[in-house]
């Protein structure tokens, strides 16, 4: 497997291009500064730096605040490691700064780290609340510059809406061109004339932009990166007055929040984006996805709700759906609907769940099908079926090599240790001698 995403103290750390010992040791100064002495070694920022490590306890925080010059309000407020610099807050809606925005996440995910967060709770469930009352005409701002024929700009559309439509497998290789295509946009939103209508066209390409490479920085962990990028593609899309592109970037943060283990979060900003979406299609998945976050709490009838309503949704949905969300599908919804139901402890209703979705997947959504073999193999492990499990498990494990999404690889990574103790059985050495091949 790939080496694990980066701690943010890690990155905080390298950014002030600080080693392990230096910051130790700048944290004993810190210490001493305040007539208190504190041991701290490299091998404890170490521990600190370990996935799913512990906190540090609030006195050492004050203590990391003050090596990094951080405002101790933000430690109390953020929490732990959400404070940290380089996991700053995203700027809030309606204050003009959309291009600011759109071209700060650019400049984050030169970074190119993987890392372990996305936004931070409070900054995510504040940025969802803004979305959901601010009217979008009182973020408009002139630019200046050169005019921007509309030729060029449906030349622009039509080039991306091609890159963006490609099948999984293909889509791997346009990142360098999306990447290009997004500078530019960003550039004449920055520094061209254009008039009322031109801009709108603009925001709204802009945040597609943004959208899509904000879930390629996901399917790759790069957490923040991806986290910014879908906050400036909010940013633009209300400016753009798109309040359903609006709900589908709520839903992507409230899926990073699911995918990192963060139920809460999600669910209040569903809550959220659900309160200004109209399109069926849209409350269908939306409606789906905070059955997911239900489920991992443990609010059975809660998400039995949740899931009825997206089922009533896409059912009653008759117009064609926004794009974001076009590819919305009864496959999407039998599969989450049996990863609720694993999560809630009923395996056997799970596994025909997925079982069924799956079958009902097209073959262009490779990625997809990956993240819901792996679902499949889970469920099939829980009942007993081992070997099915691990076949399934394998299959999984070629479709994310295939498609290069390391996200999918790390969720096979994560199931392998449960077949450990099947190796006997037909098929687990297999799957296991090939994850560690990964």
């Amino acid at each position: 497997m790939d080496a694990l995403p980066q701690h943010p103290l890690a990155i905080a750390r390298r950014l002030d291009g600080l080693s392990q010992n230096d910051l130790a040791e700048a944290i004993r100064q810190a210490a001493r500064r305040r007539d208190r002495r504190a041991g701290t070694t490299k091998q404890q920022v170490s521990v600190w730096e370990r996935p799913r490590a512990r906190a540090p306890d609030p006195w050492y925080q004050q203590l990391i605040a003050d090596v990094f010059g951080v405002d101790p309000d933000h430690v109390t407020v953020l929490g732990w490691p959400y404070w940290l610099p380089g996991n700053e807050a995203p700027v809030p809606l309606g204050t003009g700064a959309t291009a600011a925005a759109l071209r700060e996440a650019q400049r984050r995910t030169m970074l190119n780290r993987r890392t372990l967060l996305g936004l931070a709770p409070a900054a995510l469930a504040a940025l969802a609340q803004q979305w959901a009352t601010l009217d979008p005409a009182l973020a408009a701002s002139a630019a200046d510059g050169q005019a921007v024929a509309p030729e060029f700009v449906t030349w622009l559309e039509t080039s991306v809406r091609h890159l963006t439509g490609m099948a999984t497998a293909e889509r791997q290789h346009t990142a360098q061109l999306l990447d290009s295509y997004y500078d530019t946009v960003v550039g004449l939103l920055e520094n061209a004339n254009y008039n009322e209508a031109t801009g709108t066209r603009l925001h709204t390409l802009a945040s597609s932009l943004a959208q899509t490479i904000g879930w390629h920085r996901f399917d790759h962990e790069h957490h923040t990166a991806a986290g910014h990028f879908w906050t400036a593609a909010l940013h633009a899309a209300h400016q753009a007055g798109d309040t359903d592109r609006g709900a589908g970037l709520l839903a992507d943060l409230a899926y990073q929040s699911i995918w990192l283990g963060q139920a809460a979060p999600a669910i209040n900003v569903l809550d959220h984006a659900l309160h200004r979406t109209q399109d069926p299609t849209a409350r269908s998945l939306l409606h789906l996805r905070k059955a997911r976050a239900l489920a991992m709490n443990g609010e059975a009838h809660a998400c039995r709700r949740a899931l009825d309503a997206a089922e009533h949704a896409l059912d009653t949905a008759t117009a064609r759906p926004p794009a974001w969300c076009s590819w919305m599908s009864r496959a999407d919804l039998a599969v989450d609907a049996g990863r609720c139901l694993i999560d809630l402890g009923e395996t056997g209703p799970a596994l025909h769940q997925i079982t069924q979705g799956v079958a009902l997947l097209p073959t262009s959504r490779d990625k997809t099908r990956a993240v819901f073999l792996a679902y499949e193999a889970e469920s099939l492990l829980r009942q007993g079926e081992i070997d099915h499990s691990a076949a399934t498990a394998h299959q999984a494990l070629a479709l994310a090599q295939r498609i290069g999404a390391s996200r999918c690889l790390r969720q096979i990574g994560d199931f392998a240790p449960a077949l450990e103790p099947h190796r006997k059985v037909q098929g687990v050495q297999q799957f296991l001698s090939a994850v560690r091949a990964v």
